[in-house]
């Protein structure tokens, strides 16, 4: 018996040419992933790990595929350029622009994924589409079936890859772009990536973004991810991180846009001594709706892992957070903690929050925790007393409630331009 395709992923994954490589692997990759994309169903509040984010207002807006050459104002797209990074990749509705971009080859290879592919002794071959899981994640199917170009970073052995800014800019209103990201940084290697998502104009847009990074021994990466579209579109993106011997991930993820964004980070201490840092931050108004579910894996011994996760609501806005910690059967000594922090800025404001621990060694060290609360009225009395407005003492208190995550960043552009946004939309 056939089952029948859902009719939006169907307008997905045939809304546009299908894409087709000279590499047979690279179309048997595409291949099974139409066949998953075909065979699940676009998730509901039904699903568990979909209970409080209904993306039903996504799947009544219709989008077409952009095609390439799309001319965003140049000015524009050059005040997103980081001054601090040593190489760029840009992208614009899924294309990459070589004309904004800054690429690298030898001992740190930054480039598109296209080029990269001409080189299959590089090892994209055996990295893509292996680490970020298409059979139970319909986008993720759909993001890997339409695989044909994206950002590819790789640092060789005991390389200094720098800061590396990876941009994807939407700027052509009612349009879907899969952006794609392959990272590999090899023994020793250590590097700066800020992958940035940006909506150029008013319209709505739709950006399914699948990110894998792997890490090998003793390797050290940072890794920034900005989501800041613009109020009427939407954004899901899937990150699977996989953490050899020795190696450090340290992550902050910062939601700032989108009518609905979902964000799913995986992460896997497959070699023992893996580190890994995992912060988050949503400022979301209006009735916007910011979903960030993430796993940390232990599945070697002596790992350790932080999260923070903290959410900034006003308005009618909804998040949602749902961290899961892992420890599996053999792996002894694990130190893991996690906090889910959460303020609200309005009555109508609401958080849901689901921290979570499975635990199956009996020897390791694991708490988690989570907060929801208000602007402490003693704090704002004291600032007003000082004179200061009530509108300015509501934003710095708000801000110092997310400047913990944000002073993190260790990109001092990207920590002003945050700084900037949050102080704005928290006056406001």
């Amino acid at each position: 018996m056939t089952t029948a395709v859902h009719p939006y992923i169907e307008a997905l994954l045939h809304g546009g040419e299908t894409p087709h490589s000279p590499h047979a692997w690279l179309n048997e990759r595409r291949s099974h992933a139409l066949e998953r994309a075909n065979a699940l169903t676009v998730p509901t509040t039904r699903d568990e790990d979909w209970r409080f984010t209904d993306i039903t207002p996504l799947t009544r807006t219709g989008f077409r595929y952009a095609t390439p050459g799309a001319a965003p104002d140049r000015a524009a797209v050059e005040r997103l350029l980081l001054a601090e990074a040593t190489a760029r990749l840009v992208f614009i509705d899924g294309y990459f622009a070589p004309e904004y971009s800054a690429t690298t080859q030898g001992a740190v290879t930054i480039e598109s994924l296209q080029a990269a592919l001409q080189r299959p002794a590089d090892g994209a071959e055996q990295a893509l589409a292996r680490l970020a899981s298409i059979e139970h994640r319909v986008f993720t199917a759909l993001n890997t079936a339409h695989l044909h170009d994206g950002a590819y970073v790789h640092a060789a052995r005991n390389a200094d890859g720098g800061v590396i800014q990876v941009l994807f800019i939407s700027s052509t209103p009612e349009t879907v772009a899969h952006p794609r990201c392959l990272i590999q940084v090899e023994q020793g290697a250590r590097c700066t990536v800020v992958e940035d998502y940006v909506s150029l104009g008013e319209g709505a847009s739709f950006a399914n973004a699948v990110t894998e990074i792997s890490v090998a021994a003793s390797a050290r990466v940072r890794h920034v991810r900005l989501q800041r579209h613009n109020l009427a579109s939407y954004s899901i993106a899937h990150c699977a991180v996989s953490l050899a011997g020795d190696a450090a991930y340290a992550s902050q993820s910062i939601a700032l846009g989108a009518r609905i964004s979902r964000y799913d980070l995986e992460v896997v201490q497959n070699g023992e001594g893996a580190e890994a840092t995992i912060d988050g931050l949503a400022l979301i108004s209006g009735r916007q709706l910011a979903d960030t579910h993430t796993t940390m894996d232990h599945a070697a011994a002596h790992g350790r892992s932080r999260q923070l996760h903290k959410t900034i609501a006003g308005g009618a806005a909804h998040a949602v957070f749902s961290g899961k910690v892992i420890v599996r059967a053999g792996a002894q000594l694990i130190d893991s903690a996690q906090e889910s922090r959460n303020l609200l800025l309005s009555d109508k404001a609401r958080v849901d929050t689901k921290p979570q621990l499975e635990i199956f060694a009996d020897d390791v060290k694991c708490s988690h925790g989570a907060t929801v609360g208000q602007l402490d009225p003693d704090h704002l009395f004291y600032l007003k007393s000082r004179g200061l407005p009530d509108a300015l003492a509501r934003s710095l208190l708000t801000y110092a409630f997310g400047a913990q995550v944000i002073e993190r960043i260790p990109v001092a552009s990207v920590v002003r331009e945050i700084e900037r946004v949050v102080v704005e939309q928290t006056r406001a």
